[in-house]
This record gives structure tokens, sequence and C-alpha cells, in this order.
């Protein structure tokens, strides 16, 4: 949620800002603003509701804002409704809200995050005679900031320390300081944010697309940390104002992964992108046709020695773990509970000492579930994180990391990192079993070579992608369905559902296929869209009478099931087949043409399939 880019260098900052600025807009915004600094000028700041598109015009594509340091910021509304008003930068002064114009104030800043004692910061800094022009939590930090450069008398790093000792909450913060001209300075709790250098250019941003045109050396700066950038050079502190050494992290990832690459839009390319994403991933773990998951770290004592696993995750992360639970709990015979991260931090269960907790994450810094992991930490859990950014949060601080292979994901609707981590499920089940003895050698080599045709068999659904296209312009104007399976199914149904009501904005729900006759079936009416997904051999009959129930009541049906098992078109409407696999890796197919619906209906109402409204790809705040 929310964006941030900062540059200092020797071109000009502005176009840099809005360049970078566009390479976030997929973490979802509502405003948009920047400040630059022209030597020892006041700052210039010019804020625009709506689209990036809105402060380019106003900016001149950035030409009319002069000056080589600056920090811009898309805004997704928290505290305060969006307005240019409470868009970002904030700064420390009483009137400047109107978004355009130098500021003379001490202090500007841009804030990812949350301060969750802002009211009580707000009444300690009236009683100081501050004022407030907006409704943010931002605006807050910020003066706070200034309260203690000036009681103080102290530089900018030992007031912005007496300030996170102060808040409470999440936040990335940038500032600049009016005393400081060419520097800009940072701090970090809980809310993601690089540091990238490039020769006589230094770079502030939210997430590495932004900084991926100017350069691939970055350092991730840590939790309850500060930073301060020259032209060049950054240099870094804890909370005591000592200096911190940091390695340099080289990005892997080139420009034009995160660029259209001749889609339409980044949700295709991403589909598209999935077999690589399977295969990258699948090679990181298996050299010469055998599994070695010794890159993770788990050792095989380990990996006896569980009793439980705990799986935590948001979104489809979530719906992950739910097929990893089926999967896990099949091969390796162990017991697995699948938990939302925003529940499970918050529950006060006993948690087995002997378990593992996997925690879920494609941008490891998803909020619920790092604080979940630091949870399961301070009661003695072993943690593993399965991420897809490395250096992340989750990353540095589980105990055992599961890279997924998916690179950089820019369609708010995940698409290749939740095939990717399905695929890390996979292997981690494989491994399980190999260990602990459930899974016999010669039925792990055929998993693995069925695991292996995965990227080809995704390629030849999507070589039919034009069926779903077709069906998917019928339910334009559909406002509801829904999607029901049994086992395996029903964690495929929940991701299908999921990714149709997020970008088309259809209402669509996942049911337990059994679950429809205790009160569910109730909602269904004539030419109400019902998808039955019928994968799993052993439940397949029972799944198709639910479907045949909510035939008789008027739905229209389609089914998903496997190639051979014609037999569906003679109660389905519509059929999509799927190439055979091994019934476990079943999710890695069925969710492509659930994918490719979503997308299709997407476009079919003239949506913005990449940022739709109202959602984030990060959710870095509560």
């Amino acid at each position: 949620m929310c964006g941030i880019v900062g540059y200092i260098g020797n071109n000009q900052a502005a176009p840099v800002l809005l360049n970078g600025l566009a390479k976030l807009e997929y973490r979802g915004y509502d405003s948009a603003g920047l400040a630059v600094r022209d030597g020892d000028k006041p700052a210039e700041v010019v804020k625009a509701t709506g689209k990036l598109i809105n402060l380019s015009e106003m900016t001149d594509d950035g030409k009319a804002v002069p000056g080589t340091c600056g920090i811009g910021h898309t805004r997704w509304a928290t505290h305060g409704v969006p307005s240019r008003v409470n868009a970002h930068p904030h700064v420390s002064g009483n009137c400047q809200g109107s978004g355009s114009g130098a500021v003379e104030s001490e202090v500007v800043g841009v804030h990812n995050g949350i301060i969750e004692n802002y009211q009580e910061l707000t009444e300690k800094l009236l009683r100081h005679g501050y004022r407030f022009y907006s409704e943010t939590d931002t605006e807050v930090v910020v003066k706070l900031v200034d309260y203690y450069y000036k009681k103080y008398k102290v530089g900018p790093i030992d007031a912005i320390a007496k300030t996170m000792v102060r808040v409470r909450g999440s936040y990335a913060l940038a500032l600049m300081f009016k005393d400081y001209p060419g520097e800009i300075y940072v701090a970090r709790k809980d809310s993601p944010m690089i540091i990238g250098v490039n020769g006589e250019e230094s770079f502030v941003a939210s997430d590495v697309p932004a900084v991926l045109n100017y350069t691939r050396s970055v350092y991730y700066i840590g939790n309850l940390e500060m930073g301060r950038l020259s032209a060049g050079e950054a240099t870094f502190y804890d909370l005591n104002g000592d200096v911190i050494e940091k390695e340099l992290t080289e990005i892997k990832w080139d420009a034009a992964a995160a660029e259209k690459g001749g889609y339409e839009h980044f949700m295709m390319k991403e589909i598209h992108e999935q077999p690589k994403a399977i295969r990258d991933t699948i090679a990181s773990v298996v050299k010469d046709g055998a599994l070695d998951l010794g890159s993770i770290g788990l050792t095989e004592e380990e990996i006896r020695a569980f009793s439980q696993i705990y799986i935590v995750a948001c979104g489809s992360a979530y719906h992950v773990g739910m097929a990893m639970q089926y999967v896990l709990e099949d091969l390796v015979q162990i017991p697995v509970r699948v938990e939302l991260a925003s529940e499970f931090r918050y529950r006060h269960m006993r948690l087995d000492p002997s378990g593992l907790v996997i925690v879920i994450s494609q941008s490891g810094e998803t909020a619920d579930s790092l604080a979940a992991l630091r949870m399961s930490r301070e009661h003695g859990l072993m943690t593993l994180g399965i991420v897809n950014v490395v250096g992340s949060s989750i990353a540095r601080e589980a105990d055992k990391v599961f890279y997924t292979l998916a690179g950089p994901e820019i369609s708010v609707a995940t698409t290749k990192a939740y095939s990717a981590q399905l695929v890390a499920g996979y292997l981690l089940a494989m491994e399980f079993g190999k260990v602990r003895g459930t899974i016999e050698a010669e039925e792990l080599k055929e998993m693995l070579r069925e695991l292996s045709e995965i990227p080809e068999k995704i390629e030849r659904i999507l070589e039919e992608k034009e069926r779903i296209q077709w069906f998917a312009s019928k339910l334009a104007n559909d406002k509801d369905v829904f999607f029901i399976g049994r086992g395996l199914d029903y964690a495929i149904s929940l991701e299908g559902s999921l990714k149709m009501k997020e970008i088309s904005y259809v209402h669509s729900e996942a049911y337990a296929a059994g679950e429809l006759k205790h009160g569910t079936i109730s909602l269904i009416e004539n030419g109400t869209l019902v998808i039955g997904v019928l994968t799993q051999n052993e439940l397949f009959e029972k799944t198709v009478s639910n479907m045949v129930e909510c035939q008789s009541r008027g739905a229209y049906l389609m089914g998903l099931t496997n190639y051979g098992n014609y037999s569906v078109e003679e109660t389905a409407d519509f059929t999509v087949y799927i190439p055979k696999t091994d019934q476990h890796f079943a999710p890695s197919l069925a969710v492509i043409p659930l994918q490719l619906l979503g997308y299709y209906l997407s476009v079919a109402r003239g949506l913005d399939v990449d940022k739709p409204r109202n959602l984030a790809k990060s959710v870095t705040v509560e």
C-alpha cells in the first residue's frame, strides 16, 4: 500500500520521482505528490488527487519543478479521505495543504504505514502550538520530528530516533530538512523500504521496480533503523545513533521484467510467465532429478521432529496454504492447521512447541503475516518463510526460507507468485514424505517427473484461452457467481472466486460443495452461474451431484475437470478441460482457466485489470 520514491544526484529529481511512482502504481493509490529542493531554496511541494497522470500534467512531467533532491509518494487513504490536502508530502508548518507551492517548513516528509497513537501525539503537539491542516497521521509524525528537532536542538538522526521511540505503529519515512539541503533521511518499522545507489546518485523506494531503471545495487534497511542519504552515499544508524554496516545486494531482475512486454496488461503477461516461474522454482531445489532442500536449511533431524505444521498467510497465499494442507496431510501423515494471519496473531491457543510455522507471503512484508511469524518465534516455534522477495522482512526474520523464483509481479491480482508458492508447497511435502518414510523412492521419482511436466501442461491450457474469453464475454452482466468443490478442489475454488471478485467486481463466493445444503443453496436463482471444480477422482461423483442440485434450481453450470471426464458435459452447460496429472498437483493446472476467466470478465466489463479499486499489492498495514 502506498509508494515512496526519493532521489538525490546530479539529474533533475522530479522526472525520476514520477518515473519511480509510475512503477509503484500497482501498489494501489488515490492521490500523489512530490517535494523537490533546488539547492538552498525551500522545497517545492505539488500534490494531486486521482491518477499519477494528474500530477505529471501539473508539473509538466516534472520539468516545472527544478531541483536535484526530492521525495515522492502515492497515497492509499487510511486516515482522512482522498484529497489534495491529505495527499503526501506533508510539512511541519501549519498551513500547507493546497498542494502546490514553495514551503518554508523545517521538515517535509512522506510516510507509508499507520501511526496508531496519532491522536495522543496530536494532543501533545497542539499543546506546543502546532496546528494541523490535514486529517492524516502522517502530518502528525512529520510535526513530531520537527518538535524534537527544535526542542533538543539535535541533528536529524537524533530527532528521528526520538520520534521512533515515541511513535506506535508501522512506518517507512522519508524526510527532508531545511537545514540539510542535498540530503534525505529515512526510517523504517514494519513497512518495506529499500535504498539504491549508483555512482553519484542515491534512491529511496518502497519496492524494487521503482529503481530498476537506474540501479540494481540496493541496501535493505532493517526494522527500527534509520538512514542518511546524500548523492551516491548511504549511511545507516540504529536507535542509539550508532552507525550500522550493511552489504549491498544485487537485484537479479532486469528492468524489462517489470514491463508489460507487449501484453495489454501485466496480469496477462504474468499468467503467461507461470511456466517459467514454476520451472525456476523447481530447478532451485531439484538437482539431477533428485530433491535437495539444503538451500532452505531444514535438516532431516528437524523434519522428523515436527509434530504439527501451522500454515499462516493472507489472501491468495492463504489459499495456497489450504491446498498445502490437503497435500501434506495425505503425503506426510502429519496434522496441519491453516490459519489466517490476521486471526492467528490474536488467538490465545496453545501452540505445540514441536510444531513448524510456515508463513507464506509474496512480498515478505505482509503486516499480519510478519506479526504472526514474530509471535511464533516468541513462543519458541521454528518458522519457515515461503517468500518471493530476497531480503524482505519475513525472509530475514524466519528461521528458514524457501524462495520462490517468480520474479517481479506487478498486477495486484497474483498469478505467478501463487503458482510458485503452490509448487514450493508440493516440494516441501515431498521432502517431508521422503525423510519421514511416508513416500517410497519410486513414488517420489514419479511425482518429480509429473511435477516437471506441469509447466508444459500450463502452456497447453493457455493455447486454448480463446474459449474462456468467449465464455467470459457472456458473463459481463452477471451479478453473482458461486464456485464449489471438495478437497483440493475446494482450495482451487477459493482462489478462483477471489480472482473473479477482486478484478471484475462480480460478487463471487466459494463453498465446500458438501455445505451447499446447509444454507448456501438458497441463494441459487434462475441463471446464477455455478462453477464446479472436479479434478479429484474419488470426489468427482459427489460434486457432480451437488452441481445437479444447483441446476434443478435454475443454475447455469460450468464444469472444470480433467481430460477424460467427458460425462461432465451431460450436466454442465460449459466445460473446460485440463491435462491429467498427479491429483496432488491439480491446483497448478485448474487455477489457470479460473485466472483467465477473472481476467477476461474484467476486460469485458471495461475495468482496470492491474489496479482494481480499493486494493493494494502488498498489505503492509493492518
